[in-house]
């Protein structure tokens, strides 16, 4: 797994301080989703601790199912915390709410954005993220819409041949026209967008199945919705790796992953981009932790959420 080569890339991705106002916290599912949102924290990186005595902070009520999969929090320049998830395996919606300290939430909502497509099997992994040029919020998830893409209908795993979408707000209520917004001729998911020195950033999964790639790959561009590079080769090596987010922590880029198939999460690191360290064996988080988002709080953040713990 040592230096194993990719494409050099800057990086854009968050930056976390050192500084002792500030932590990390890791939002991630259990099981199925069915219980809604967990908090984990860590100081450093390698050790993440459950909030909320390893109970859900936020119960599902968006979609038929009312599953919370893959729930992804960013904190907007308005210091409002906004987080999407995966609400069912098959509905054509996403869920979104919102959040001034990450315990009282908005009133949660659905997110109409595949119920044009007649056809549209999914809407998977959902991803937000603020776009430093624009002022807006783009939200991306994938979708399979059965002969859309024919020449990759028998790669994925059964029915499915995902592709990348998205949908730009300003203010989660109002929503632009669905597009297509990444397409390589593979089947792909779990797509995670940010930003640095004017390049756009997109960690995804290789969905493809037959022959088996299922692993977590890198592309960069200058235009947030166009004109991606021909992605890098695997950095998670021989895992089956889904769920990526990524977090600049100390001298290192850190990539959290979830190794579904060993039920367990893995973390991957690199000064130069190029050379990647395997480091699941010395990260650890709660037991049943699925993957969602990496990000940073004050620390008065945290304190009050640790209130939920000596509530128990």
């Amino acid at each position: 797994m040592k230096n194993l080569p990719v494409l050099l890339l800057m990086l854009p991705l968050i930056t976390f301080s050192q500084s002792t106002d500030e932590v990390l916290l890791f939002s991630y599912f259990m099981n199925n989703g069915e219980d809604g949102l967990h908090l984990a924290y860590s100081e450093k990186g390698y050790e993440w601790k459950s909030l909320n005595a390893n109970q859900s902070i936020v119960k599902p009520t968006a979609g038929k199912d009312q599953l919370m999969r893959d729930p992804c929090i960013i904190r907007g320049p308005e210091g409002i915390f906004h987080m999407v998830w995966t609400v069912s395996w098959n509905e054509k919606v996403i869920g979104y709410a919102s959040s001034k300290d990450l315990i009282h939430w908005s009133e949660q909502k659905e997110i109409p954005v595949m119920t044009h497509e007649k056809e549209a099997l999914n809407c998977w992994a959902p991803e937000v993220f603020f776009d430093p040029k624009s002022k807006a919020f783009i939200i991306l998830w994938s979708t399979t819409i059965p002969g859309r893409f024919p020449k990759t209908e028998k790669t994925g795993d059964s029915k499915y041949n995902h592709r990348m979408y998205y949908v730009t707000t300003k203010d989660f209520k109002k929503f632009s026209k669905t597009r297509l917004f990444f397409d390589q001729g593979f089947n792909v998911i779990d797509g995670t967008l940010a930003f640095e020195n004017d390049r756009y950033l997109l960690f995804l999964k290789d969905e493809t199945r037959h022959p088996p790639q299922k692993n977590i790959r890198l592309t960069q561009s200058k235009n947030l919705k166009r004109g991606y590079s021909a992605v890098s080769l695997p950095i998670t090596g021989s895992y089956w790796a889904e769920g990526p987010t990524a977090i600049k922590n100390g001298e290192y880029w850190w990539v959290y992953f979830d190794q579904y198939r060993l039920k367990k999460m893995g973390a991957i690191r690199s000064k130069d981009l190029v050379h990647w360290e395997d480091i699941s064996d010395r990260v650890e988080f709660p037991e049943g932790t699925r993957h969602g988002s990496v990000f940073k709080v004050k620390r008065t953040v945290l304190d009050q959420l640790q209130k939920l713990d000596s509530e128990k």
